[in-house]
C-alpha cells in the first residue's frame, strides 16, 4: 500500500483547474519518458493566440497519433481541432519554394501579356496614329475613334502604361525628325508657309489623339508624372522642329513684318503666336515683331513718352500712304476747328 502510495502522483488542483504534478523522481522520469515521443517530434510554429496575454491562457500539446496534435486548454480543460497547415507558417523551404514558383508565373504572365500588347495592340494604334498625324486640317480620315480607346483602355489595365507612353513619344518624335528634315530643304521664300502648315497640321492631330488617350493620360502621366500629354507633344515639336529653325524663322518673319502683305497676314499671326506658345522667351528675339500680334509684350506706356507714340503712329500712316494704302475718301470727315 505505501509503495503504491510512492509510485502515485500527488496532483493538485488550483482554483483555475490547472493541475499541477508533484511526486519522486519516478513520477518525473515517467513523465520524461511519456513526453519524449511528442518533443522528438518537429512542430510548425503556429500562430499567436488572440489575446497575447501569456499566462492567462496557455495550452498544454497531447500527443494526437500521426495525423495531428491537438490542444488541451488550460482553463477548460477541452480539447481543440486538430491544427491543420493552413493554421501554421509554412516551413523557411516550402515558403521559398512557393515564392519561386510565384514569381516564375507572374514573369511568364507578363511576358505573356507584352507579347499581346506587341503583336495585337500597339499594331493597331501606331497605324492610327500615323493617319492623325499626316492628316491636312481640311482632310476627313475615317478613323475608329471607340476601338483606338478600346486598345488603350486595355493597355493601362494590364499595366502597360510605361510602355505605351514610351511607344507614342517615339513614335511622334519620328514623325517630328522627319518634318524637320523637309523643312531643311524648304526654299527661303516658302519657309514661313510651310513652317505654318506644320504647325497647324500638328496641332490639328492632336486634337484628335489627345482625347482618345485620355485614359493614359488621366491614370499614368497626370497621377504620376504629374504632366499633361498635350504639353508634353508640344514640348516635342518645340525641341525636334521649332528650335532647330527658329534662326532661320525668326530673320524672315522680320523681314516679311517690314514688307506687308508679302506674307499673308494670317499666316504671320499663326506663326508668331505658336512661335509664342511654344517658347514665351522668343518673344526677347524680336519684341517689335511679337508686339504686333500679342499684347503686354512691350512694356507699359509712360505718359511722358505720349508724344513720342503720336510720333510714332504718324510715321507709320506716312509709311502706308507711300507704300499705295491712301486714307480713303476724307471729304466727308468732319473739319476740325482750326481750318
Amino acid at each position: 500500500m505505501e509503495a503504491m502510495e510512492d509510485d502515485s502522483l500527488d496532483i493538485k488542483d488550483d482554483h483555475n483547474h490547472n493541475y499541477c504534478a508533484s511526486g519522486s523522481s519516478k513520477v518525473r522520469t515517467y513523465l520524461s519518458s511519456q513526453l519524449s515521443d511528442v518533443t522528438t517530434v518537429p512542430q510548425p510554429v503556429c500562430a499567436t493566440v488572440p489575446g497575447g496575454e501569456a499566462g492567462s491562457r496557455q495550452g498544454k500539446l497531447w500527443p494526437g497519433g500521426t495525423g495531428g496534435s491537438k490542444f488541451m486548454d488550460s482553463d477548460t480543460g477541452s480539447e481543440s481541432s486538430e491544427v491543420s497547415e493552413t493554421d501554421c507558417a509554412a516551413p523557411p523551404a516550402a515558403a521559398e519554394g512557393k515564392f519561386s514558383l510565384d514569381s516564375t508565373s507572374k514573369f511568364l504572365l507578363n511576358a505573356m501579356a507584352v507579347e499581346d500588347y506587341r503583336k495585337n495592340h500597339w499594331p493597331n494604334l501606331e497605324k492610327a496614329i500615323d493617319r492623325l498625324l499626316i492628316q491636312n486640317p481640311t482632310d476627313h480620315i475615317s478613323v475608329s475613334y471607340a476601338q483606338i480607346y478600346s486598345y488603350i483602355y486595355k493597355c493601362v489595365c494590364q499595366q502597360h502604361s510605361e510602355l505605351l507612353y514610351s511607344d507614342l513619344t517615339s513614335k511622334i518624335t519620328s514623325h517630328l525628325q522627319q518634318v524637320s528634315t523637309h523643312l531643311q530643304v524648304s526654299p527661303p521664300e516658302n519657309f514661313i508657309e510651310n513652317f505654318n502648315v506644320a504647325l497647324t497640321q500638328y496641332t490639328a492631330s492632336l486634337q484628335c489623339i489627345v482625347p482618345v488617350f485620355m485614359y493614359l493620360n488621366k491614370f499614368y502621366i497626370e497621377s504620376k508624372l504629374n504632366r499633361d500629354l498635350r504639353e508634353d507633344l508640344m514640348k516635342l515639336f518645340a525641341d525636334h522642329v521649332a528650335e532647330k529653325h527658329v534662326n532661320t524663322l525668326m530673320p524672315l518673319l522680320i523681314k516679311a513684318h517690314s514688307m506687308p502683305f508679302q506674307v499673308q497676314p494670317s499666316t504671320m499671326a499663326s506663326v508668331v503666336k505658336g512661335l509664342y506658345s511654344l517658347r514665351p522667351e522668343w518673344a526677347q528675339l524680336a519684341p517689335a515683331l511679337f508686339s504686333g500680334f500679342i499684347p503686354q509684350i512691350n512694356p507699359p506706356a509712360v505718359e511722358s513718352l505720349l508724344s513720342d507714340y503720336a510720333a510714332h503712329d504718324q510715321k507709320l500712316q506716312m509709311e502706308l500712304s507711300m507704300n499705295g494704302f491712301p486714307r480713303g475718301d476724307q471729304s466727308r470727315k468732319r473739319a476740325s476747328e482750326d481750318s
